[in-house]
């Protein structure tokens, strides 16, 4: 991994939100690189800056101050147009909610963020096939989110994150929602997607879930205050 090329650069990056007439600062000049096909762990307490630093990679906030390169394109001072643009074609996201659509089917909404890139129905149910079956759904396809158990649900919501066919994977605290048992059984899809190629990104507050990635950041108040392969 270590002559893998650098897939998201940042240095110096600080976000900075200005609340109840006061500055508070989320990140503060953080520098890194994660190469491309890495498999991170980002850590640390409610407020330390993990969350922000993950949205900062998915497009989902821009930065106050620093540089943020991610395959090869800046995020600094991008029009929203274009920063949807990114999201779509770069990131897929998996969350702690699934944020299904509850009255439509797994296949409809894995399908659905190729429906908003313009992918003709063929293919976009073709593609959604793939994806479920990659996750072990292909049995459940016409099924409702209210008819598969919470790792069912998200299973499909990484399906739904799969179907651009990003190059890097964001998932916030995607086993926080789940048993033990389902999420060992998430986690072994995220082990199997990573040693398929894709960048995984993961933020989570559970030592066990973070023992899983091949290296693991630690944020305090708004720093990286560990960074360990």
């Amino acid at each position: 991994m270590a002559d893998a090329p650098v897939l998201i650069r940042a240095r110096q990056l600080s976000r900075v939100y200005k609340l109840g007439g006061g500055d508070v600062h989320a990140l503060r000049g953080v520098d890194c690189d994660i190469a491309q096909g890495a498999y991170v762990a980002v850590m640390g307490a409610s407020g330390s800056g993990k969350s922000t630093f993950m949205n900062m990679l998915g497009a989902l906030d821009t930065p106050s101050g620093g540089q943020l390169t991610i395959g090869g394109q800046s995020l600094l001072n991008r029009t929203p147009d274009e920063l949807a643009k990114f999201r779509n074609e770069m990131v897929g996201f998996v969350f702690q909610q699934f944020n299904l659509l509850p009255r439509t089917t797994a296949l409809d909404n894995v399908a659905l963020p190729l429906l908003y890139r313009g992918m003709p129905a063929v293919q976009r149910r073709e593609r959604a096939e793939a994806c479920l079956d990659l996750v072990g759904l292909a049995d459940r396809m016409d099924h409702h989110p209210s008819q598969l158990s919470g790792g069912q649900q998200q299973r499909v919501a990484i399906a739904r994150a799969l179907a651009n066919e990003p190059s890097i994977l964001l998932a916030d605290e995607p086993t926080g929602a789940l048993d033990s048992k389902t999420s060992d059984d998430v986690m072994d899809i995220f082990d199997q997607l990573n040693a398929a190629g894709i960048t995984l990104i993961l933020v989570t507050h559970e030592a066990d879930v973070g023992a899983r990635a091949r290296r693991r950041i630690v944020f305090r108040d708004g720093n990286i205050v560990e960074d360990t392969q």
